[in-house]
């Protein structure tokens, strides 16, 4: 869960089945700090509302009951109708709606289309700055997660052409045909890939049949960091005239000591 703030009041927003759900008992707070759940209440029973929240359900979802919608609608608008969100849920299967009990963390909770329209009945000014706050948020992970893009990159390339060449310049005899130098290639990044992941390319493959891409693909930061120097000390090992079997073993005790040690750091998670 995150928060952001709206005009002084704190806002929770989570994600749930790839969407961002956000607290209207938060933004209910902004008209009535003391019982916010009579504002989402009232908010709920009005014709409108009703129509709304049918037209988006019907959109979103297909398991909604539109023949209970059909009942609410009916209702909705006179003196007697009342509409909780726990019952819209229950009545209707509806997922546009959520509503999570609990002292923290608790209350109800809509799909940002529904929010932005709760904000919108709660004041027209404080929908704008909950549009402007929310985008924020965005806009914030879009970047960290763009940052972890590039550091994956560079973490990727970081020390390959120092990799390479220590394998071309120790490992590959002359006149190799291509197929015989990309095998040797191939085979020294799998001494790396079991020394890391506990398996060769191809044996990942064979365990993810429905994934695309390898194995460094779906590596973590913390794994590729690690991979990073485990190309460097390949390489002075190939260097030393170490056999491939001695080399597998010794980076398979560092890549564990490594990984131990820059899991817990601060500065790698904030990248994860």
């Amino acid at each position: 869960m995150q928060k952001i703030n709206v005009k002084g009041t704190e806002i929770v927003v989570f994600r749930q089945r790839d969407d961002d759900y956000i607290s209207l008992t938060d933004i209910a707070k902004s008209k009535n700090s003391e019982d916010p759940r009579f504002v989402v209440q009232n908010w709920m029973k009005a014709r409108y509302t009703v129509d709304f929240l049918g037209i988006w359900e019907v959109l979103y979802n297909p398991n909604f009951n539109r023949v209970e919608f059909d009942t609410f609608k009916n209702e909705a608008g006179t003196n007697a109708f009342v509409l909780t969100p726990q019952r819209w849920i229950e009545k209707t299967n509806a997922v546009g709606i959520v509503s999570k009990s609990g002292k923290y963390g608790g209350g109800t909770f809509a799909h940002k289309d529904i929010a932005f329209e709760f904000a919108s009945w709660i004041s027209p000014e404080f929908k704008l700055y909950l549009i402007k706050e929310f985008q924020r948020l965005k806009q914030d992970e879009n970047e960290r997660k763009s940052l972890g893009w590039d550091t994956r990159r560079l973490l990727a390339r970081v020390n390959y052409k120092v990799h390479t060449d220590a394998v071309k310049e120790n490992l590959i005899p002359e006149n190799l045909s291509k197929r015989q130098i990309d095998f040797i290639y191939a085979d020294e990044a799998d001494v790396l890939n079991v020394a890391l992941f506990g398996m060769t390319a191809k044996e990942w493959r064979e365990k993810n049949k429905g994934k695309e891409g390898n194995i460094r693909d779906y590596a973590n930061i913390t794994q590729l960091v690690c991979l990073a120097g485990l190309e460097s000390l390949n390489a002075e090992f190939i260097r030393e005239g170490l056999v491939q079997g001695d080399r597998v073993e010794r980076l398979n005790k560092i890549a564990i000591i490594q990984m131990r040690s820059l899991s817990g750091s601060v500065g790698l998670k904030k990248y994860e």
